[in-house]
């Protein structure tokens, strides 16, 4: 706590929350400041507060399956999804503001882009996207942050979900062959990483909607960028794809079932 402790050393809400410095960190570039660059700002800022929180459970949530725990995991896998529900909940603010309003601050933005958030990009890699094209996105934003660095130079999650499986001497097809009963934690846990992938795509999908919304499917973003275009092409990124296709295997060795008649 130590500099926020302020006068006879009484800790209270405001110094205990630093809340002087916080309140102060929202600083409109336009210029009359435009009515609505408070809410942009604020809603950003608040992604990168939770995109700290996410890497933190991610830490959690990595350490606990390289120890073959799934008790451990399944419990911070619950806290990282309510985490990711929140982030793509907030974009629900900014579509409040019309493409008209936007435009009359946006030229102010500069070369900022939402592309340059290295604790979204760190999500990224730590979740499990090393493919060719995502790593050359990385490169041509110049040399790796530290923090997108370390979460490379760990094992993506669904490796580690895969030897945690192995570890209890079994394989994902048996996990769900024999229903999940026999092994409710590891099935719970297969289960809560698919519910964190499609939390992750609902929030890129909110995320191609409010950018079309606001300036158009074919606009260029800040900053340079595509825009609409390049988000669209992220909607199909998989962080565990052995997820999905042990269900293709399941359904292709299970008899179909007559409807009902």
């Amino acid at each position: 706590m130590g500099d926020s402790v302020q006068g006879d050393g009484a800790l209270t809400y405001g110094t205990y929350l630093a809340l002087e410095e916080l309140l102060t960190l929202q600083r409109p570039v336009s210029s009359p400041a435009h009515a609505d660059e408070l809410l942009f700002i604020v809603v950003h800022q608040a992604s990168e507060l939770w995109f700290k929180v996410i890497l933190h459970e991610l830490d959690r949530l990595i350490d606990a399956l390289a120890a073959a725990d799934p008790a451990t995991a399944l419990a911070g896998l619950g806290r990282l999804n309510a985490l990711v529900r929140i982030v793509a909940d907030q974009l629900s603010a900014l579509e409040t503001l019309p493409p008209q309003r936007f435009a009359e601050f946006r030229g102010y933005l500069g070369t900022s882009s939402g592309s340059q958030s290295e604790q979204f990009r760190a999500i990224e890699a730590a979740s499990g996207l090393r493919d060719p094209h995502f790593l050359r996105v990385l490169e041509e934003h110049g040399p790796l942050p530290a923090v997108v660095a370390r979460a490379l130079a760990r094992p993506a999650l669904q490796t580690l979900f895969e030897g945690l499986v192995a570890a209890h001497g079994l394989t994902l097809d048996a996990v769900y062959r024999e229903g999940g009963d026999a092994h409710t934690p590891v099935f719970l846990l297969a289960e809560g990483l698919l519910e964190y992938e499609q939390g992750f795509a609902r929030w890129r999908f909110l995320h191609v909607q409010l950018v079309e919304r606001i300036i158009g499917p074919a606009t260029g973003g800040t900053g340079g960028t595509l825009g609409a275009r390049y988000l669209q092409r992220t909607i199909g990124q998989r962080f565990f794809p052995d997820l999905w296709a042990v269900r293709t295997r399941l359904y292709a060795g299970t008899p179909s079932t007559p409807g009902p008649t």
